[in-house]
């Protein structure tokens, strides 16, 4: 069995992959491939055609021919054999039987048949076996990766530690310019800014009921200028302690604001806590409702995944108010399911849309002010494949025009949700600057380390429901600029779930106690790939 060549042709006898294993020439490889289709009778059974020198065994594929070409004195049986593996590889490398299909993967093909047939001879192989050989993984590959990538940390690692070095002797340059070291009451700024201390020994300093003068400065050498370079924390105001030089401390740190470096003093942790505390819910009961987004659009139209969970908290500040049920109202969406947690009354769910626990008499944990997570009564999820659920969608559209690609974004946002902080992030093919964005209806800026290029509209309401975006790449694949990911938020949600009431369980007539209700939705994974 000899087979001369194994080809891929059109319904109307055009060649769109063809691998010979003998010696010939390519008049002869095309006369015998263009003499095929006028062989091919109609209405026949059989799946061969001989001539004076050559025999064609072929199989039909959808809108294609699957054709060996051998000559007279092969079997015909282990050419059938052959033809039989050959069909079952071609749908295992082309996502679509046609003719873009075929050309889009015509060297995986060719590489396949390789496998199959070696000098005109069937190898004993499966079609398995020619997939492992095709994907060639190397373990000794894998290594030299991560060698590789080995190195190339280390090197990022000196990088960084001479730069260091150049950060530093800048510094230690500029404070010999401005006369060595300064002292400060009994302590003194050693000459080394890798380790700034203001030393409390002998002066009262720590001796005052344990108020200490304690500044520590991170080491100059590992930041660079434009970042928080040192922390200073000072003493409260009012408690009687001065420092009789601290004017010249006043004076050094301006001077080192002068030159460009940015001074941050942190305030005591106590007030800090006070902020963080004068910041969370003050109301006595607070209800959270929150739904998270999963979303995956096909770039081409069509949703690939939609999935919505929510959540109900329930965060109560005082004891006295614990004792009490919920009253919901739900939007009446049939698509959603609700579950109850597993200690509360399910019935009572049911029936009234009322959450409490099963047990009347059994308070509700309660949570200090900063517990912001507060205990979960209720979940619900959502899942549909209907594209008018999907409260944006995000077109794409590269195009090369000589030694450019133009991109043209859109996006269209549904009139169910008004969007916030709604972030755009297209990913861009590595580029020495940034893309020349030609219009944008909102913010734009370019993350050259992520090679990422994100668009920010502030809202998206009923008067700005579209918008788009233009830029100019070099040359790129226009896969590239896919996945691309969206992050937003809303102040409503799918559910619809509202609290309409406080049921409070504790006798004496007492009146409801107040509540605030948050609603928040938002994305956990948003993608058009």
């Amino acid at each position: 069995m000899v087979v001369l060549a194994a080809s891929v042709l059109s319904k109307s006898g055009k060649v769109l992959v063809s691998r010979q294993f003998v010696d010939m020439t390519r008049i002869r490889i095309e006369g015998l491939l263009a003499a095929f289709p006028k062989l091919v009778g109609t209405g026949k059974q059989h799946t061969y055609v001989e001539t004076e020198n050559v025999r064609y065994v072929y199989q039909p594929i959808e809108a294609l021919y699957l054709l060996l070409v051998t000559n007279k004195q092969s079997n015909i049986l282990e050419d059938l054999e052959t033809l039989r593996l050959l069909s079952k590889l071609v749908p295992e490398y082309c996502y679509s039987l046609d003719e873009e299909g075929i050309c889009k993967t015509a060297f995986e093909l060719i590489f396949a048949f390789d496998e199959v047939i070696c000098l005109g001879h069937k190898e004993n192989v499966t079609v398995a076996q020619v997939k492992q050989y095709c994907e060639m993984e190397s373990h000794e590959e894998k290594l030299h990766k991560l060698v590789l990538q080995s190195k190339i940390n280390e090197t990022k690692d000196v990088m960084k530690r001479k730069a260091s070095e150049i950060d530093k002797s800048k510094i230690d340059k500029n404070k010999g310019d401005k006369g060595g070291f300064m002292s400060m009451g009994s302590g003194r700024i050693e000459s080394s800014f890798s380790d700034m201390s203001i030393s409390s020994s002998g002066s009262g300093f720590g001796s005052s009921s344990g108020l200490g003068l304690t500044a520590d400065v991170d080491s100059f050498s590992t930041k660079s200028k434009g970042r928080q370079l040192s922390s200073a924390t000072a003493p409260p105001k009012g408690l009687g302690m001065q420092l009789g030089k601290s004017q010249k401390t006043n004076q050094f740190l301006e001077s080192l604001k002068a030159e460009g470096e940015l001074i941050v003093e942190d305030a005591q942790p106590r007030a800090g806590q006070a902020r963080v505390a004068a910041a969370a819910p003050t109301d006595p009961i607070t209800l959270t409702a929150e739904e998270k987004l999963n979303v995956t659009l096909k770039r081409d139209g069509g949703i690939s995944n939609f999935d919505v969970q929510g959540t109900l908290s329930l965060q109560i500040l005082n004891q006295e108010d614990a004792l009490i049920q919920v009253q919901t109202e739900t939007g009446g969406n049939p698509g959603i399911l609700f579950k109850t947690h597993p200690n509360m009354n399910k019935e009572l769910f049911s029936n009234e849309n009322i959450l409490g626990l099963k047990d009347p008499n059994r308070p509700f944990p309660t949570g200090s002010a900063g517990d912001a997570a507060g205990v979960g009564l209720l979940k619900w999820r959502m899942q549909s494949a209907d594209e008018s659920m999907v409260p944006l969608t995000i077109n794409c559209w590269p195009s090369v025009s000589g030694n450019e690609t133009y991109v043209s974004i859109e996006y269209e946002a549904s009139a169910m949700f008004d969007l916030r902080n709604v972030v755009i992030s297209v990913p861009l093919p590595a580029l020495r600057e940034a893309p020349n964005v030609r219009q944008i209806d909102g913010e734009w800026r370019y993350d050259s380390r992520n090679s990422v290029l994100e668009w920010s509209i502030l809202l998206i309401d009923n008067s700005n429901r579209s918008g788009s975006m233009e830029f100019v790449v070099p040359p790129a694949d226009s896969s590239v600029f896919f996945p691309i990911s969206v992050r937003f938020s809303a102040t409503s949600t799918y559910s619809d779930l509202k609290v309409v009431n406080i049921i409070p369980l504790r006798g004496g007539g007492a009146p409801p106690p107040k509540f605030s209700q948050r609603t928040n939705l938002i994305t956990e994974n948003y993608q058009v790939v």
